[in-house]
């Protein structure tokens, strides 16, 4: 989309009676008038940028520009031989003019002043990138000469609607007065001029001419010359050239028949008929119809700049898209704007196809970001990983950290021949973000605001306490044990339930409340009725706040943001939060015309605090959110006393300490852009980036009450603090030359050569004390076991990289990369490493036998690629160093009352440790049709990780030390990605429908598991994910049912005392008995692959909608193949409900067990139940095809619906632009999941499910710019 800009007028009008002019000043605002231009804007011919049609004697040429966000349309008219009235005298209105309405009679959409002598020429509206509304209108009257606004040009290029004949300086043109005339309009697409030129004398017919000038100026060309660069461009046009006075080309057309465009530029003309239709088309351009009256034709056919003129943001540099060779994928501002989200990974999440994202190990809390990757699992390597490198302007940064706001695009490198250019870095992609920065003219202020409600999503209801007991008493007694609740605790529960009892505890022998065991049966359970998950979790408020302000001039601009984002957690009790600030300051200089200079400065900051029982360390290891899940109902929140009881973690959360962590980021980058002669860029950019993260961790000791009110201890009962400082230096020179070259015969070429480098420094300190004084948590006020560590390291990297790029005609596209990289982390001999790639593309839409398609299929592109990259990502920097294990005060053991400190001896290292390798081959193509209003990319990828680190060669244990990891595993990923969308308008409705769709699968090719032993995770041959266990035949209903399977079958190696509501294992193999025999992948017994957890064929499909003001998004996101495998133990009691006693606990969905059909209890008889009956034995929970999970869904991620008020109405309180909307996050999921998951925390923490929920959020903000 093209900004809005300010309209800045000076009118001078000769040739119009006296009252024409005065109207025709009163009728153009000076300045404030403002209108976005959108992609796809119907402009009556649905041209992307304002260019009039005149239709010769007597035809009325009507062209719109309807920008239904501000309200205001641009009308353009033409008449030629009518008596009309001045088209000076529009005024911009309201309502939207319809396609084809007559404007002639000035409609009610055109308030028309003035009239008078003369004719009308044409009259051009546009809003260039560069901030400027230019206007020229060419006026043919009685006195023989022309009349024209005129303007001031502030940049030294010509821009996009700059006159040609109105003294612009640029051009080195100066307004003329002649006999006749009409007007010159330059056409400015990125990467090429379009010179529009509309001459001759109207009584003989408009003559018009377009052509191409492979330049980037028309500084002095005049007259003749304008009509030589054509020639020298291929531009054959056979017709009338007319010399009309020094600087001015006409070019009359004699229409005689039908006209078609062929590749070349050249015409061919046939005899037609009066009132037959024209058709002109040309490859590139939107076919039009034109009907001939018997009168000379004046026809431009517009560029399809949506597929021809889209610029990608590629590494180090732009490329049009429909050059690119590479699988890239981009978002712009809109998209990631359109949500108000915390980070711009959520923004992007089901946008991108082959971009997975999901829940990290904190799950939902603040504390933690979203993991993403692209195209799959970069490595099952032991001691190095692969991520995207995200690299923010250039310089690698923190996605999570920036401010979305600031962004302008992102663009996602997925392949080899799209990143391998930046070597070593990018095996997992790369993901390269552009963020805005000034436009000259008067400065725009942006303001931006969301207030957000929050609260837990999908977060299941635990059975109330009366179920609980019956439950309970149901598990024990299936294993042999006397039930825990009486009828009389029964009852208890009941009257407690109905209000009806005031004792719900009871003490121990040891005055303390009870609350989980009554081992004696002496009826001492508590009786209350605590959903524990909805106790502690609940709504929060979140406000966001951004501010910008660009502008300047045409030599210097400027842009700066600030942000403030303030998150509530959801936690009831302790109060957890987050708080960002961010600033961004941005200034770009033309110092001479072969010299430009940027700067830019961006400071983020990240505040976090949370209770320390919560957040300290990680949240996948902390029990607190395992005993959340298991904590039972009849356990109360607050004591007979109003003390908080200590199993209810409250006293833990809001006295216990807090967790305090501050991350600063300040990023600095300096470039210069030289041009010394035309064509040759060289770029000079310094980056540098320090990071400081600062952490405080204090351990209170917390203390609960006893039935006599006395406190006891029961956390932290050795207070501490803990202070943690990290410090890191991050500098990045990049040095690169390109050179590009555009041969008349259509060959062109583009070089480019360059130099990066990274030198990375950290530095870290972590100091500890025990025994807090006076409460005051500082080390400082701390006594005793003082220990501290730290430490210092680096890396750095070289690289030497070029790109050759060549097209002809835009048709057959080449592209070669190579880079030569070294690594701090490995030796000398194996430092070093050559990267190369290539791709290939064929634009199909092109040729010359393609054209009679080309009114439907508009582009149809074909592109292959293949790379190499390496991964110098190792976790440890000094692979190959051995490193003594040291640790302070370690030892388990005392001497002296004191713990001794402890080292131990590394593992060996191996002297051939060197670069793992990633192979990509890309093959995909584009498709546009029907005006390119339907689009469709398709990608098949295969990338070949080779030489993984991994475990060596398995020595005897004799050796008493660890074997060094090695180079010595191999993997495959492979998938597709698909992207298809639809955009059209009716009339004032503007609609699309985008749809994101990927697949991918990672096969093990080579492992050190010769035996294939399921045991382990990998094995040749083995699929990442691969999920083994037992065929199901069912639940025996009752006990002659079990006792005849087990006449058949031994399935005694699973468990014992088999009876009704225990499961029936299918004996696959025919043996008679059910075991996985070696549980190898070759000799499995009864096991059987069962299915794979690898999320595969992620979408997300956007809906979105306008119309007039209000303007509509729904996005929807998920996964529709996924399988899910509870475990058999603990870690997966969210799923089993009973596990072991002490980790039992009943959600409402595991209340479906079975119950045999003569049961006493009161919960009834439930024979299709689908849980076993409850039991601590895991013989039923093994896994099986009974309980494997479909853990597919489809959620509703997001609903907006902004409306933005019309600009008349908003520009009398001085805004140019005011939208406020409504926003909706996660309001539902689709899914067969079990009830007591949310798809989206599957396999998140120790304890699968237990983790801090997600966030459902309803928000609503505006927007405003002044």
């Amino acid at each position: 989309m093209i900004p809005p800009y300010a309209v800045k007028w000076r009118s001078s009008v000769s040739g119009l009676p006296g009252d024409a002019r005065r109207s025709s000043r009163r009728a153009h605002p000076r300045s404030g008038n403002h209108c976005a231009v959108d992609k796809g804007d119907d402009l009556r011919a649905r041209a992307p940028f304002v260019r009039t049609e005149g239709r010769g004697g007597g035809a009325v040429c009507n062209a719109f520009l309807d920008c239904p966000e501000n309200g205001i349309h641009v009308v353009v008219r033409c008449d030629v031989r009518e008596r009309v009235i001045a088209i000076a005298g529009i005024r911009l209105a309201l309502t939207a003019p319809k396609e084809g309405d007559d404007l002639r009679a000035g409609a009610v959409f055109v308030r028309a002043e003035g009239g008078g002598a003369g004719t009308i020429g044409d009259l051009v509206f546009h809003g260039p990138e560069h901030g400027l509304f230019i206007v020229a209108a060419g006026l043919y009257v009685p006195e023989r000469h022309i009349g024209r606004f005129r303007f001031g040009l502030t940049r030294c290029a010509p821009q996009e609607g700059h006159g040609v004949r109105t003294g612009a300086g640029a051009l080195g043109l100066k307004m003329r007065r002649i006999h006749a005339g009409g007007n010159a309009v330059c056409h400015r697409p990125k990467h090429r001029v379009i010179v529009v030129c509309s001459l001759g004398n109207v009584d003989e017919g408009i003559g018009r001419l377009c052509f191409h000038l492979r330049k980037n100026r028309l500084d002095g060309m005049v007259g003749r010359d304008v009509l030589e660069g054509v020639r020298r461009h291929r531009a054959d046009v056979r017709s009338v050239y007319q010399h009309l006075g020094d600087g001015i080309a006409a070019v009359r057309l004699d229409v005689k028949g039908l006209i078609r465009a062929g590749l070349d530029g050249d015409f061919s003309l046939s005899n037609v008929k009066k009132g037959d239709i024209i058709q002109i088309s040309f490859v590139g351009y939107i076919t039009q119809e034109v009907l001939w009256n018997g009168t000379p034709l004046n026809v431009i056919l517009k560029d399809d700049t949506q597929t021809l003129d889209e610029v990608v943001v590629v590494a180090f540099g732009t490329q049009k898209k429909v050059n690119v060779t590479g699988a890239v994928s981009t978002v712009g501002a809109k998209e990631i704007a359109a949500r108000p989200v915390s980070s711009t990974v959520e923004a992007l999440q089901g946008v991108v196809p082959g971009m997975n994202i999901s829940t990290s190990s904190d799950g939902g809390s603040l504390k933690g970001n979203k993991e993403f990757n692209i195209r799959g699992t970069g490595t099952i390597g032991k001691g190095s990983s692969v991520s995207p490198l995200v690299l923010i302007d250039g310089m690698e940064g923190d996605i999570n950290a920036i401010n979305p706001q600031d962004i302008e695009n992102i663009s996602v490198l997925k392949d080899a021949a799209a990143s391998s250019i930046y070597g070593s870095r990018a095996p997992g992609g790369v993901i390269l973000i552009t963020t805005k920065k000034g436009k000259s003219g008067k400065p725009s202020i942006n303001y931006n605001n969301n207030f957000r409600f929050n609260s837990p999503l999908n977060m299941p209801h635990m059975a109330d306490s009366y179920s609980f007991a019956l439950a309970i008493n149901d598990q024990l007694t299936n294993g042999g044990q006397s039930p825990m609740y009486s009828e009389k605790k029964l009852q208890q529960i009941l009257d407690y339930q109905h209000g009806k009892s005031t004792q719900y505890m009871w003490a121990t022998d040891a005055g303390r409340w009870n609350a989980f065991d009554d081992p004696n049966r002496q009826d001492v359970m508590p009786t209350a009725n605590t959903d524990w998950l909805h106790e502690l979790f609940g709504d929060s408020f979140t406000q966001e706040h951004s501010i910008s302000v660009n502008g300047g001039t045409d030599v210097m601009q400027y842009y700066m943001s600030a942000n403030y984002l303030d998150e509530g957690g959801l936690l009831k009790y302790g109060d957890d939060g987050r708080q960002r600030y961010s600033f961004t300051g941005k200034i770009n200089a033309d110092l001479a015309k072969w010299l430009k200079v940027g700067y830019s400065v961006r400071f983020n900051r990240i505040d976090y605090s949370s209770p320390s029982f919560a957040s300290a360390g990680e949240n996948k290891e902390n029990v607190f959110y395992f005993d959340v899940c298991r904590y039972w109902p009849v356990i109360p929140v607050v004591d007979p006393n109003g003390f908080y009881t200590a199993e209810s973690k409250i006293y833990q959360l809001t006295e216990g300490g807090r967790y305090n962590t501050q991350n600063d980021v300040v990023a600095q980058q300096l470039q210069f852009l030289i041009e010394p002669i035309k064509n040759w860029k060289t770029t000079i950019e310094l980056n540098y980036r320090s990071n400081y993260n600062f952490s405080h961790t204090d351990y209170q000791t917390v203390y609960a009450y006893d039935v006599n009110k006395n406190p006891y201890a029961i956390a932290n009962t050795t207070s501490g603090v803990t202070e943690y400082a990290y410090k890191s230096n991050f500098f990045n020179p990049n040095i690169f030359t390109e050179y590009s070259l555009e041969l008349e015969n259509g060959h062109n070429m583009k070089a480019m050569v360059g130099f990066q480098s990274e030198l990375f420094k950290q530095r870290d300190i972590t100091a500890k004390q025990n025994n807090i004084m006076s409460g005051i948590p500082t080390l400082n006020t701390t006594t005793d076991n003082a220990r501290a560590s730290g430490g210092y390291q680096e890396w750095a990297t070289a690289g030497f990289f070029g790109r050759i790029n060549y097209d002809y005609k835009g048709r057959y596209l080449v592209e070669a990369n190579l880079r030569y990289d070294g690594s701090s982390r490995f030796l000398r001999d194996q430092r070093w490493n050559w990267f190369p790639s290539f791709s290939l593309g064929w634009n199909v839409a092109r040729e010359a036998f393609f054209e009679k398609y080309t009114n439907i299929v508009n582009t149809l592109k074909v592109r292959g690629s293949w790379g190499e990259l390496g991964n110098q990502n190792t976790d440890n920097w000094y692979p190959f160093y051995r490193i003594i294990d040291y640790k302070q005060n370690n030892g388990g053991w005392l001497v002296n009352g004191l713990k001794p400190n402890t080292a131990a001896e590394s593992s060996l290292v191996s002297a051939l440790l060197g670069w793992e390798k990633t192979q990509t081959l890309n093959i995909g193509f584009d498709l546009g049709m029907l005006d390119n209003r339907f689009n469709l990319n398709f990608d098949y990828f295969q990338r070949k990780s080779i030489d993984m680190v991994g475990p060596g060669q398995e020595l005897p244990t004799i050796l008493g030390i660890a074997v060094p990891n090695v180079n010595n595993l191999n993997m495959t990923s492979k998938g597709w990605e698909l992207q298809v969308s639809w955009r059209d308008q009716i009339r004032d409705f503007r609609y699309g429908v985008t749809l994101a769709l990927s697949d991918n699968q990672v096969v093990i090719d080579k492992y050190p598991n010769p035996s294939k032993d399921l045991g382990q995770t990998y094995y040749d041959g083995a699929h990442l994910g691969d999920l083994w266990g037992y065929q199901t035949i069912g639940i025996a209903k009752t006990q002659a049912e079990m006792d005849a399977h087990l006449a058949k079958v031994d399935q005694s190696s699973m468990g014992s005392n088999w009876g009704a509501g225990d499961i029936m294992y299918a004996d696959l193999d025919g043996d008679g008995v059910i075991s996985a025999k070696d549980n190898t992948a070759d000799n499995h017994g009864d096991k059987v692959l069962l299915g794979n957890k690898t999320p595969r064929y992620n979408f997300g499909l956007n809906l979105d909608a306008a119309y007039k003001g209000f303007d509509l998004k729904v996005f929807f996101q998920g996964t529709l193949k996924r399988d899910y495998m509870p475990g058999s133990g603990a870690e997966s009691m969210m799923f089993w409900g009973a596990v072991g006693y002490w980790q039992t606990n009943f959600f409402e969905p595991h209340l479906d067990y079975f119950r045999p059909a003569d049961t006493t209890s009161p919960l009834g008889a439930n024979v299709d139940g689908y849980y076993p009956r409850p039991l601590e034995s895991d013989k039923n929970r093994k896994a099986q095809s009974r309980y494997m999970q479909n853990a597919a869904y489809c959620r509703l991620k997001n609903v907006t619906l902004g409306y933005t008020l019309p600009a008349d109405l908003t520009k009398k309180f001085y805004v140019n632009n005011l939208r406020f909307f409504v926003s909706a996050e996660n309001l539902f999921t689709i899914t067969n999941l079990c009830d007591t998951f949310d798809p989206e925390t599957i396999g998140v923490g120790n304890w699968e499910g237990c983790t801090y929920p997600l966030s459902k959020t309803i928000s609503f903000g505006l927007s405003a710019t002044f």
